[in-house]
């Protein structure tokens, strides 16, 4: 069970979750957005996710954490 909690969702699971960029984003709640922001697994769906932001709410805060969440998923492919 330990090891589940551990790995990283495939993009299928993630597709799975059925949230939307709208989902995601469409909150001005700090706390609920930094967990839907953490919770992209994937650069699919960050680039989604900052499509969505860029054609929408332009919140530049928002953008700034999906490019902390880009670097991060980076990383972690390099490792």
């Amino acid at each position: 069970m330990g090891d589940d909690a551990d790995r990283t969702p495939s993009r299928e699971e993630n597709s799975r979750s059925g949230l939307t960029p709208k989902q995601r984003l469409g909150t001005a709640n700090p706390r609920l957005l930094d967990a839907c922001i953490v919770t992209i697994h994937n650069m699919e769906t960050l680039q989604e996710c900052v499509a969505y932001e860029n054609q929408h709410e332009q919140r530049v805060p928002i953008l700034e954490m999906l490019a902390r969440r880009a670097e991060e998923l980076r990383e972690e492919d390099e490792s």
